[in-house]
């Protein structure tokens, strides 16, 4: 995940019909993510608010 994804773990998905989550946008804050969802639902369609924190990656030593 990039740094600019990692200061901004929430985001919003677009159920989409087939079953999978397709990312819309990020944001650093809840209520920002959830405004905009809001409007967003306004138009249609089914949109989650979630936390996406960055999973920790190993490091190889090997």
């Amino acid at each position: 995940m990039t740094y600019r994804n990692e200061i901004r773990p929430w985001a919003i998905f677009r159920v989409m019909p087939n079953g999978e989550n397709e990312c819309i946008y990020r944001f650093r804050t809840r209520s920002d993510a959830d405004a905009y969802a809001s409007i967003l639902r306004q138009g249609g369609g089914v949109f989650l608010v979630m936390f996406d924190q960055p999973q920790p990656q190993s490091v190889n030593q090997g």
